[in-house]
C-alpha cells in the first residue's frame, strides 16, 4: 500500500494475461557501504506498454533505484525482475539488453563517427550482424525520425537531435523497458515537443527519471513519488500534480504559471 492508499501498480496499470509485467520490483531495500540505507522496501510494478514517471527531490534514492534495474546495484534484501528474468549475475547480458538506458547527456551515448554507427553499436555487441543489423539501425531511426542523418557525425547535430539518436541506440537492442533519465533537460520548445511525439509513438514500456512534472504529465499516465527510498505516492498523474500538500511534503513544484487543465 501507498502513500495514497492506493497498491503499488496504481489504478491504471495496465494487465497483459500470459506475458508478465515489463518491470518488477519487490521489496527493494540497499545501503550503501557507508551505511547509507538509500532504499527501504521498496515496491515497483510496471506493465508492458505502460508508461510510468518516478518523481522525487533530489536524494530521493531515483538514481539508485535505477541502477538496481540492469543489475550495477544488487539489492540487500528483495528482488527485481525485467520481463520475468530475475536481475542476478547469470543472466545479466540479457538483462542489460531488455533495460535500455537514455541517458540525460546523449555525448554520454554518442562516441562513434556516425549517427549509424552509434545506433549500431549495441546490437552488434549483442551479436546482430549483416543485413539484420542494418535492419535494426534503420527500423530505430526511423522511428525517432531520424533515418535521414544516418551518416552524419553525431557532431554536427542540435542538442534534440542528439537526444533522439541516443534513444535510437536503445531501441535498436529492442528493450523490454525504457528507461530515460530526465528527458527534457536542456532542450528548446522545439525539440521537447519533438521527443514527446516520439516517445508517445513507441509503444515500448517506460519509466521517465524526472523533476519536470509537465512533461510527466505530457507523457506518463501513471506517476510514483520516491522519498527518502520509499514510495510515497503512485496514482494517476494528473491526480497526483494536483495534490498541493503532496508535492510540497516532497519537494516537488510546478513551473510558475503552470496550470492543470
Amino acid at each position: 500500500m501507498n502513500g495514497r492508499g492506493e497498491q503499488p501498480g496504481g489504478p491504471d496499470a495496465r494487465s497483459s494475461p500470459g506475458r508478465p509485467p515489463s518491470l518488477d520490483a519487490r521489496g527493494v531495500a540497499f545501503a550503501y557501504p557507508d551505511g547509507h540505507q538509500a532504499l527501504h522496501g521498496v515496491d515497483l510494478r510496471v506493465e508492458p506498454g505502460e508508461r510510468v514517471a518516478l518523481l522525487g527531490p533530489n536524494g530521493a534514492g531515483k538514481t539508485t533505484l535505477v541502477l538496481h534495474l540492469n543489475g550495477i546495484l544488487r539489492a540487500g534484501a528483495g528482488s527485481v525482475s525485467v520481463g520475468g528474468l530475475p536481475v542476478e549475475p547469470a543472466h545479466l547480458r540479457e538483462i542489460r539488453r531488455r533495460v535500455g538506458i537514455v541517458f540525460q547527456d546523449p555525448d554520454d551515448q554518442l562516441f562513434m563517427p556516425t549517427v549509424g554507427d552509434d545506433v549500431a553499436f549495441g546490437p552488434a555487441n549483442f551479436g546482430v550482424t549483416g543485413p539484420a543489423l542494418r535492419d535494426r539501425v534503420d527500423g530505430a531511426l526511423a522511428a525517432v525520425d531520424m533515418l535521414a542523418h544516418r551518416d552524419r557525425s553525431p557532431l554536427h547535430l542540435s542538442g534534440g537531435q542528439r537526444r533522439r539518436v541516443a534513444l535510437a541506440t536503445v531501441l535498436a537492442c529492442r528493450p523490454e523497458i525504457l528507461v530515460l533519465d530526465e528527458p527534457s533537460s536542456n532542450l528548446d520548445p522545439v525539440a521537447r515537443r519533438e521527443l514527446a511525439e516520439v516517445l508517445l509513438g513507441l509503444g515500448t514500456s517506460m519509466l521517465m527519471v524526472t523533476h519536470d512534472l509537465p512533461y510527466a504529465l505530457q507523457l506518463c499516465p501513471r506517476s510514483v513519488v520516491l522519498d527518502d527510498g520509499v514510495i510515497v505516492a503512485d496514482g494517476p498523474t494528473r491526480e497526483l500534480l494536483a495534490d498541493t500538500v503532496l508535492l510540497a511534503r516532497h519537494r516537488l513544484e510546478l513551473p510558475y504559471g503552470f496550470t492543470l487543465t
